[in-house]
Protein backbone atom coordinates (compact mmCIF):
# COMPACT_ATOMS: atom_id res chain seq x y z
CA UNK A 1 0.00 0.00 0.00
CA UNK A 2 1.39 3.55 -0.49
CA UNK A 3 2.53 5.73 2.31
CA UNK A 4 0.05 8.73 2.58
CA UNK A 5 2.49 12.13 1.99
CA UNK A 6 0.16 14.15 3.72
CA UNK A 7 1.89 13.49 7.31
CA UNK A 8 5.57 14.12 5.93
CA UNK A 9 7.45 16.97 8.48
CA UNK A 10 8.67 20.13 6.74
CA UNK A 11 10.72 22.75 7.98
CA UNK A 12 11.90 26.19 7.08
CA UNK A 13 14.69 27.06 4.59
CA UNK A 14 16.16 29.95 7.09
CA UNK A 15 16.66 27.35 9.62
CA UNK A 16 18.57 25.14 7.25
CA UNK A 17 22.48 25.01 7.02
CA UNK A 18 23.01 25.58 2.90
CA UNK A 19 26.69 25.32 1.72
CA UNK A 20 26.78 27.69 -1.33
CA UNK A 21 25.49 31.26 -0.49
CA UNK A 22 25.30 34.59 -2.35
CA UNK A 23 28.35 35.39 -0.74
CA UNK A 24 30.17 33.02 -1.77
CA UNK A 25 29.90 32.77 -5.46
CA UNK A 26 31.80 34.31 -8.55
CA UNK A 27 32.28 38.23 -9.64
CA UNK A 28 32.27 39.55 -12.55
CA UNK A 29 35.80 40.58 -13.42
CA UNK A 30 35.62 44.25 -14.41
CA UNK A 31 37.04 44.97 -18.01
CA UNK A 32 40.78 46.46 -17.83
CA UNK A 33 40.96 44.59 -14.62
CA UNK A 34 43.66 43.36 -12.93
CA UNK A 35 45.07 39.95 -11.78
CA UNK A 36 43.77 40.67 -8.24
CA UNK A 37 40.63 41.70 -9.56
CA UNK A 38 40.73 38.14 -11.49
CA UNK A 39 41.89 36.32 -7.92
CA UNK A 40 38.82 38.66 -5.94
CA UNK A 41 36.36 37.28 -8.94
CA UNK A 42 36.60 33.52 -7.97
CA UNK A 43 34.30 32.14 -5.51
CA UNK A 44 34.47 30.64 -2.26
CA UNK A 45 33.65 27.73 -3.16
CA UNK A 46 34.90 24.01 -3.44
CA UNK A 47 37.88 23.82 -5.05
CA UNK A 48 38.07 27.88 -5.61
CA UNK A 49 37.52 27.87 -1.94
CA UNK A 50 40.51 25.30 -0.90
CA UNK A 51 43.31 26.95 -3.26
CA UNK A 52 42.43 30.67 -1.56
CA UNK A 53 43.12 28.54 1.92
CA UNK A 54 46.19 27.53 0.52
CA UNK A 55 47.26 30.77 -0.69
CA UNK A 56 46.51 31.94 2.74
CA UNK A 57 48.25 29.59 4.78
CA UNK A 58 52.04 30.03 2.66
CA UNK A 59 51.20 33.83 3.18
CA UNK A 60 50.95 33.55 7.07
CA UNK A 61 53.81 30.71 7.01
CA UNK A 62 56.26 33.22 5.72
CA UNK A 63 55.02 36.10 7.90
CA UNK A 64 55.37 33.89 10.72
CA UNK A 65 58.68 32.30 9.38
CA UNK A 66 57.22 28.63 9.28
CA UNK A 67 58.59 26.14 6.70
CA UNK A 68 56.88 26.35 3.44
CA UNK A 69 58.22 22.51 1.90
CA UNK A 70 57.26 22.31 -1.78
CA UNK A 71 57.70 18.63 -2.85
CA UNK A 72 57.78 18.17 -6.57
CA UNK A 73 57.95 15.03 -9.23
CA UNK A 74 60.13 15.76 -12.07
CA UNK A 75 57.30 17.07 -14.70
CA UNK A 76 56.49 20.29 -13.02
CA UNK A 77 60.11 20.64 -14.70
CA UNK A 78 59.31 19.84 -17.54
CA UNK A 79 56.44 21.90 -17.65
CA UNK A 80 58.97 24.66 -17.83
CA UNK A 81 58.07 26.30 -14.62
CA UNK A 82 61.56 26.15 -12.92
CA UNK A 83 61.42 30.53 -13.46
CA UNK A 84 58.54 30.35 -11.36
CA UNK A 85 59.56 28.16 -8.66
CA UNK A 86 62.88 30.35 -8.45
CA UNK A 87 61.00 33.41 -8.08
CA UNK A 88 58.84 31.27 -4.63
CA UNK A 89 62.19 31.03 -3.23
CA UNK A 90 63.55 34.29 -3.83
CA UNK A 91 60.74 35.82 -2.24
CA UNK A 92 60.45 33.84 0.62
CA UNK A 93 57.54 32.01 -0.27
CA UNK A 94 59.61 28.09 -0.26
CA UNK A 95 61.89 27.44 2.40
CA UNK A 96 62.74 24.21 1.44
CA UNK A 97 62.80 22.22 -1.92
CA UNK A 98 62.45 18.27 -2.08
CA UNK A 99 61.87 16.24 -4.80
CA UNK A 100 62.82 12.40 -6.47
CA UNK A 101 65.84 11.72 -8.49
CA UNK A 102 64.26 12.61 -11.62
CA UNK A 103 63.79 16.76 -10.59
CA UNK A 104 67.82 16.63 -10.13
CA UNK A 105 68.39 15.16 -14.07
CA UNK A 106 65.88 17.54 -15.63
CA UNK A 107 67.42 20.57 -13.97
CA UNK A 108 71.36 19.35 -14.72
CA UNK A 109 69.68 19.24 -18.39
CA UNK A 110 67.78 22.49 -18.44
CA UNK A 111 71.12 24.14 -16.68
CA UNK A 112 73.64 22.45 -19.27
CA UNK A 113 71.87 22.42 -22.30
CA UNK A 114 68.59 24.43 -21.88
CA UNK A 115 66.58 21.70 -22.73
CA UNK A 116 65.41 18.20 -21.20
CA UNK A 117 63.08 15.29 -21.68
CA UNK A 118 64.33 12.66 -23.67
CA UNK A 119 61.97 10.43 -26.55
CA UNK A 120 61.96 7.29 -25.14
CA UNK A 121 60.01 5.58 -27.55
CA UNK A 122 62.74 6.39 -30.47
CA UNK A 123 65.74 6.09 -28.21
CA UNK A 124 64.53 2.75 -26.17
CA UNK A 125 64.54 0.02 -29.26
CA UNK A 126 68.24 0.51 -30.11
CA UNK A 127 69.50 0.57 -26.10
CA UNK A 128 70.38 4.19 -26.27
CA UNK A 129 67.37 5.14 -23.92
CA UNK A 130 69.00 7.33 -20.50
CA UNK A 131 72.95 6.82 -22.43
CA UNK A 132 73.75 10.22 -22.72
CA UNK A 133 77.17 11.32 -21.14
CA UNK A 134 77.24 14.27 -19.78
CA UNK A 135 74.02 13.93 -17.57
CA UNK A 136 75.44 10.79 -15.82
CA UNK A 137 78.84 12.26 -16.07
CA UNK A 138 78.21 15.03 -13.91
CA UNK A 139 75.27 13.68 -11.56
CA UNK A 140 77.02 10.99 -11.00
CA UNK A 141 80.35 12.42 -10.02
CA UNK A 142 78.15 15.19 -7.99
CA UNK A 143 77.09 12.01 -5.47
CA UNK A 144 80.43 10.70 -5.11
CA UNK A 145 81.58 14.56 -4.14
CA UNK A 146 78.20 14.46 -1.48
CA UNK A 147 79.13 11.20 -0.02
CA UNK A 148 83.49 11.99 0.21
CA UNK A 149 82.61 15.45 1.92
CA UNK A 150 79.59 14.64 4.17
CA UNK A 151 77.34 16.78 2.62
CA UNK A 152 73.81 16.01 1.16
CA UNK A 153 72.66 15.18 -1.92
CA UNK A 154 71.01 17.75 -3.53
CA UNK A 155 72.96 21.22 -2.21
CA UNK A 156 76.38 19.81 -4.14
CA UNK A 157 73.88 19.18 -7.37
CA UNK A 158 73.06 22.97 -6.96
CA UNK A 159 76.74 23.93 -5.73
CA UNK A 160 78.11 22.38 -8.65
CA UNK A 161 75.81 23.70 -10.93
CA UNK A 162 76.65 27.09 -9.73
CA UNK A 163 80.27 26.61 -9.04
CA UNK A 164 80.65 24.93 -12.56
CA UNK A 165 78.84 28.18 -14.20
CA UNK A 166 76.38 26.20 -16.48
CA UNK A 167 75.29 28.29 -19.56
CA UNK A 168 71.83 28.35 -18.04
CA UNK A 169 72.46 28.22 -14.39
CA UNK A 170 69.70 30.56 -13.83
CA UNK A 171 66.72 28.50 -14.46
CA UNK A 172 68.47 25.80 -12.21
CA UNK A 173 66.08 25.41 -8.90
CA UNK A 174 68.26 23.34 -7.10
CA UNK A 175 71.04 26.43 -8.17
CA UNK A 176 68.80 28.61 -6.68
CA UNK A 177 68.27 26.71 -3.48
CA UNK A 178 72.19 27.63 -2.98
CA UNK A 179 72.49 31.04 -4.13
CA UNK A 180 69.32 31.80 -1.72
CA UNK A 181 70.91 29.68 1.01
CA UNK A 182 67.35 27.40 1.73
CA UNK A 183 68.16 23.71 2.10
CA UNK A 184 67.15 21.08 -0.26
CA UNK A 185 66.77 17.11 -0.64
CA UNK A 186 66.24 14.80 -3.52
CA UNK A 187 64.67 11.60 -2.23
CA UNK A 188 66.06 8.41 -4.75
CA UNK A 189 65.38 5.39 -5.70
CA UNK A 190 68.31 3.14 -7.41
CA UNK A 191 66.83 1.81 -10.51
CA UNK A 192 63.97 3.86 -11.36
CA UNK A 193 66.33 7.06 -13.30
CA UNK A 194 68.87 7.00 -15.98
CA UNK A 195 72.11 7.76 -14.14
CA UNK A 196 72.08 4.75 -12.10
CA UNK A 197 72.87 3.02 -15.60
CA UNK A 198 75.95 4.15 -15.80
CA UNK A 199 79.87 2.55 -15.35
CA UNK A 200 80.61 5.92 -13.15
CA UNK A 201 77.34 4.73 -10.43
CA UNK A 202 78.27 4.55 -6.96
CA UNK A 203 75.10 3.29 -5.27
CA UNK A 204 76.89 3.55 -2.04
CA UNK A 205 77.38 7.29 -2.73
CA UNK A 206 73.81 7.80 -4.13
CA UNK A 207 72.89 5.93 -0.78
CA UNK A 208 74.72 8.12 1.21
CA UNK A 209 73.95 11.47 0.03
CA UNK A 210 70.11 11.15 -0.34
CA UNK A 211 69.87 9.62 3.19
CA UNK A 212 72.07 12.60 4.14
CA UNK A 213 69.02 14.67 2.69
CA UNK A 214 66.33 12.73 4.48
CA UNK A 215 67.60 13.81 7.93
CA UNK A 216 67.66 17.41 6.65
CA UNK A 217 64.31 16.70 5.30
CA UNK A 218 63.45 15.51 8.98
CA UNK A 219 65.06 18.80 10.36
CA UNK A 220 63.09 20.98 8.57
CA UNK A 221 59.49 18.93 9.15
CA UNK A 222 60.62 19.06 13.26
CA UNK A 223 59.34 22.97 13.14
CA UNK A 224 56.65 22.82 10.37
CA UNK A 225 53.86 22.62 14.06
CA UNK A 226 51.86 25.68 14.07
CA UNK A 227 51.67 27.43 11.22
CA UNK A 228 53.82 25.52 8.22
CA UNK A 229 52.59 24.42 5.14
CA UNK A 230 53.66 21.01 2.71
CA UNK A 231 52.86 21.87 -0.94
CA UNK A 232 53.36 18.48 -3.06
CA UNK A 233 53.14 19.38 -6.62
CA UNK A 234 52.93 16.09 -9.23
CA UNK A 235 55.44 13.14 -6.83
CA UNK A 236 52.60 10.35 -7.10
CA UNK A 237 54.37 7.79 -4.61
CA UNK A 238 58.37 8.85 -3.48
CA UNK A 239 57.78 12.37 -1.84
CA UNK A 240 54.12 11.08 -0.40
CA UNK A 241 55.90 8.24 0.74
CA UNK A 242 58.86 10.09 2.17
CA UNK A 243 57.11 12.73 3.80
CA UNK A 244 55.16 10.45 5.74
CA UNK A 245 58.49 9.09 7.27
CA UNK A 246 59.91 12.23 7.92
CA UNK A 247 57.08 13.31 9.87
CA UNK A 248 56.87 10.12 11.84
CA UNK A 249 60.34 10.40 12.62
CA UNK A 250 60.23 14.32 13.78
CA UNK A 251 57.17 13.50 15.82
CA UNK A 252 59.16 10.23 17.52
CA UNK A 253 62.07 12.71 18.25
CA UNK A 254 60.33 16.07 18.89
CA UNK A 255 56.44 15.16 20.36
CA UNK A 256 53.78 16.71 18.65
CA UNK A 257 53.78 18.26 15.68
CA UNK A 258 50.41 19.91 14.93
CA UNK A 259 48.32 22.71 12.96
CA UNK A 260 49.99 22.89 9.92
CA UNK A 261 48.66 22.90 6.06
CA UNK A 262 49.26 20.53 3.60
CA UNK A 263 48.18 20.68 -0.44
CA UNK A 264 48.30 18.19 -3.26
CA UNK A 265 48.39 19.36 -6.93
CA UNK A 266 48.44 17.21 -9.29
CA UNK A 267 46.42 16.07 -12.89
CA UNK A 268 44.67 13.36 -11.50
CA UNK A 269 43.72 12.08 -8.05
CA UNK A 270 46.37 9.42 -6.52
CA UNK A 271 46.21 7.63 -3.40
CA UNK A 272 49.64 8.18 -2.21
CA UNK A 273 49.52 11.98 -2.80
CA UNK A 274 45.82 11.80 -0.51
CA UNK A 275 46.70 9.59 1.95
CA UNK A 276 49.76 10.45 2.54
CA UNK A 277 49.97 14.55 2.24
CA UNK A 278 46.66 15.67 2.75
CA UNK A 279 44.91 13.40 5.20
CA UNK A 280 47.29 11.46 7.51
CA UNK A 281 49.50 13.88 8.78
CA UNK A 282 46.09 16.00 9.39
CA UNK A 283 44.17 13.90 11.25
CA UNK A 284 43.92 15.13 14.46
CA UNK A 285 44.70 19.03 13.27
CA UNK A 286 45.63 20.95 11.02
CA UNK A 287 44.43 20.76 7.36
CA UNK A 288 44.85 19.14 4.05
CA UNK A 289 43.52 20.11 0.45
CA UNK A 290 43.96 18.17 -2.96
CA UNK A 291 43.41 20.49 -6.39
CA UNK A 292 43.19 18.87 -9.52
CA UNK A 293 45.07 20.65 -12.28
CA UNK A 294 47.47 20.63 -15.01
CA UNK A 295 50.80 22.31 -13.12
CA UNK A 296 51.64 24.16 -16.02
CA UNK A 297 48.58 26.07 -15.14
CA UNK A 298 48.24 25.39 -11.60
CA UNK A 299 51.50 26.76 -10.46
CA UNK A 300 51.53 29.78 -12.08
CA UNK A 301 48.05 30.60 -11.19
CA UNK A 302 49.84 30.03 -7.22
CA UNK A 303 53.21 31.79 -7.94
CA UNK A 304 50.45 34.61 -9.42
CA UNK A 305 48.21 34.56 -6.75
CA UNK A 306 50.95 35.18 -3.98
CA UNK A 307 52.57 37.58 -5.59
CA UNK A 308 49.51 39.87 -5.78
CA UNK A 309 49.64 39.19 -2.10
CA UNK A 310 52.04 41.44 -1.61
CA UNK A 311 51.60 44.44 -3.28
Amino acid sequence: MPLDFSRIRVYSIKARHSKVRQKNMAKLMPKGGNFVSFYNSLPDVLAASSFKKVVEAIRAAKKKHKPVIFFMGAHVLKCGLSPLINALIRKGFITHLAGNGATLIHDFELAFQGETSEEVEKSLPSGKFGMVKETAAFLNNCAILAAANGRGLACTVGGEIEKGKLPNRGISVYAECARSKITSSAHVGIGTDIIYQHPACDGGAWGEASYRDFKTLVGVVANLGRGGVVLNFGSAVICPEVFLKALSVARNLKGKIEDFTTASFDMIHQYREYMNITRRPTLKSGKGYYIIGHHEIMLPLLAASLQCATK
